[in-house]
């Protein structure tokens, strides 16, 4: 299945939540940065949620920052995750990760100010979180959000992704209530081969995405 961009498939994944039961003032959707933020953008509007953003960073290997060997995100605590069956394969120098988590946490509270400047992180005790991305390979940033995310309590956390890598859909049902999809299949390389039209998200996409959810919601 290929998708146009990630707005298209934000919508068609609104529809197939809007079936369910899902939406209302006890969900909330939560989008990752930054090309999940297009994605969710489209799935609160069509459950009339609001929307939030998750402030994750992935930990790329060194000299090879596209290779995500694990991710940090910020939140009552710092969460990070490794993967530590991939980091046994690669040489990774002493020192190394401790550094590049205190990198990325930092980038993390630099783009919070950035992001929320015009409102506070939603309240997520109790409620439905669907927590978005545009597609997952390995799921390195997604394990850290639901790791974070169960510390606030919500009632339930549903994971909604175009599409992902089957086995880590297989391994992802196992840590949350529900994993909604258009598609995952057994063959995946990378996220971008299942769009037309992948490039780059930018901050102000983001911005602008969550001023108008803002508004509307």
């Amino acid at each position: 299945m290929i998708f146009k961009n990630r707005r298209e498939a934000g919508r068609l994944l609104g529809e197939k939540l809007s079936s369910g039961k899902f939406g209302g003032g006890n969900t909330v959707v939560i989008g990752l940065l930054r090309g999940g933020i297009p994605v969710a953008y489209e799935i609160a509007a069509a459950l009339k949620a609001p929307l939030d953003v998750a402030l994750v960073r992935k930990i790329g290997a060194p000299n090879q920052e596209e290779l995500a060997i694990g991710a940090i995100v910020d939140g009552q605590t710092p969460k990070v995750y490794l993967n530590k069956s991939l980091i046994s394969h690669i040489n990774i120098p002493a020192g190394y990760l401790e550094r590049i988590e205190e990198v990325k946490l930092k980038e993390i509270r630099e783009r919070e100010k950035i992001y929320r400047s015009e409102g506070k992180k939603m309240d997520v005790r109790g409620k439905t979180a669907i927590i978005v991305d545009d597609g997952i390979a390995t799921g390195a940033s997604i394990r850290v959000v639901v790791d974070a995310m169960k510390e606030e309590k919500p009632a339930k956390i549903i994971i909604a992704v175009p599409v992902i890598a089957a086995d880590t859909f297989r391994e992802l049902k196992k840590t949350v209530d529900k994993v909604i999809v258009l598609s995952a299949p057994e063959e995946f390389y990378a996220v971008g081969e299942f769009y037309e039209d992948f490039s780059q998200t930018t901050d102000d996409e983001v911005i602008d995405l969550l001023k108008k959810s803002r508004k509307t919601g």
